[in-house]
């Protein structure tokens, strides 16, 4: 079993940035892949980062803006979006996946946080 909460959401303009946090607690966190996901209306894979060795991908939509990082000592997976857009606004949710390979479907993902809203005005 594996508890998500995310922290972090609010409300920017249009070229900011915003760090959404993603707290993790449960037992051998380390076999888990970590994801974002973003709902607006359809859920759809943002970033995601193996929590052992670090490797990470990137939904094309948001390469070269955002970046997904892990804390092993806080058990804390972050998204960092730089270059935020109105079409970036939607909540945001964190996922843990045992899935082998690079899982971007949400059934994939076997625990999820309770979502972050992110609202970007132009």
């Amino acid at each position: 079993q594996v508890q998500l909460v995310e922290f972090g959401g609010g409300l920017v303009q249009a070229g900011e940035s915003l760090r959404l946090s993603c707290a993790a607690s449960g037992r051998m966190l380390s076999r888990y892949i970590m994801g974002w996901f973003r709902q607006a209306p359809e859920r759809e894979f943002v970033a995601a980062i193996m929590w052992s060795g670090g490797s990470t991908y990137y939904a094309d939509s948001v390469k070269g803006r955002f970046t997904i990082s892990r804390d092993n000592t806080k058990n804390t997976v972050y998204l960092q979006m730089n270059s935020l857009k109105p079409e970036d606004t939607a909540v945001y949710y964190c996922a843990a996946s045992l899935a082998g390979s690079r899982p971007t479907m949400p059934w994939e993902y076997n625990y999820w946080g309770q979502g972050t809203q992110v609202t970007v005005s132009s």
